[in-house]
């Protein structure tokens, strides 16, 4: 009976993914639309499957896909968010948001982010004493219920790969964790149809939910960063600095801030001292010359004040020391 159970649902699973997958791959989207595309097929799988591991991981009484399944409902929900969140993201400036509002998009990362902590830190509580006072689990169930999580999940992971924001990325490496996690109940599902050791069932679980738990804390890391505006893991403000005195017709450059929306889109701030003869159309070729230079550094809007060699500088050394 449960083993028809668990047939049936996987079979209703399967099925409802192929004709979601038909329906999107009939649609035409333009590149910018491509992410939300993504997120959107991933929270319905998702979604789907997470109803799937909950009546399963009951069925099986197992304590590991009870813990995943949790995970993939707090992934639902930030799914969810990251989806609508995203589409948000692609206004454009406007009076009460000067920058745009590329930064929801990183707001839906953060807000994935704190679910897991969340839901790793209840899964804890709840698998700990397991692993005192362990407890059956049905092997059969949980072997099909990982086969299941592989295959789907593999294909969120697949859909996402490609994917540049942070968002997306941060969805991305969700997913792929319940495949590596999928693949340990696996392995144990095949181990315990062998020999009775219930306390693999629990210990796992922790094992998954402390991984997990890591990687978000080392996510959280980054989006606080970019939240902060602190300046873009890839790029050096005395490597900028230097390019543009070498490369420019200018004296020394200072005061430059160099900070990210969302992780994907960078900006520059920056003082350029010239000299006093220096002429308009110099000026305008000199701005042009670095904006240049920033796009091939990854840095898309660029902000330039232009001081003269006269005006002096009170607050700070603006000029480069040899």
């Amino acid at each position: 009976m449960l083993k028809d159970g668990l047939g049936i649902l996987i079979l209703v699973h399967i099925q409802y993914f192929l004709l979601m997958e038909e329906k999107y791959s009939i649609m035409e989207y333009h590149h910018d639309h491509k992410s939300i595309k993504n997120i959107k097929v991933a929270f319905m799988l998702n979604f789907t499957f997470t109803i799937v591991e909950i009546i399963g991981g009951l069925l099986t009484n197992s304590m590991a896909i009870l813990s995943d399944a949790l995970h993939d409902f707090g992934d639902s929900i930030s799914l969810g968010i990251a989806w609508y969140l995203e589409n948000f993201s692609r206004k454009k400036p406007d009076q009460r948001y000067t920058y745009g509002y590329a930064r929801f998009s990183l707001l839906a990362a953060l807000i994935n982010s704190l679910v897991l902590v969340g839901g790793s830190i209840l899964i804890l509580s709840r698998a700990i004493p397991r692993i005192i006072s362990p407890e059956g689990t049905n092997a059969k169930g949980m072997f099909l219920l990982s086969i299941l999580g592989i295959i789907m999940n593999g294909i969120a992971v697949l859909r996402l790969k490609q994917g540049t924001s942070l968002n997306e990325k941060v969805v991305s490496w969700h997913l792929l964790e319940d495949v590596l996690g999928w693949s340990a109940i696996f392995v144990v599902s095949i181990v315990l149809m062998f020999k009775d050791i219930p306390i693999l069932d629990p210990i796992l679980s922790v094992l998954i939910t402390l991984f997990i738990l890591y990687n978000v804390i080392k996510n959280l890391k980054d989006i606080f960063k970019v939240f902060l505006e602190g300046v873009p893991i890839d790029i050096s403000i005395e490597y900028i600095e230097n390019e543009i005195s070498q490369n420019i017709d200018a004296i020394s450059v200072h005061h430059t801030h160099i900070w990210t929306l969302d992780g994907e889109i960078n900006l520059m701030s920056t003082h350029v001292v010239v000299k006093d003869d220096i002429s308009h159309k110099q000026i305008i070729k000199l701005k042009q010359d670095i904006r240049e230079q920033m796009e091939q550094n990854n840095i898309q809007h660029v902000t330039i004040e232009i001081e003269f060699e006269s005006e002096g500088c009170p607050d700070r050394i603006c000029y480069k020391v040899d």
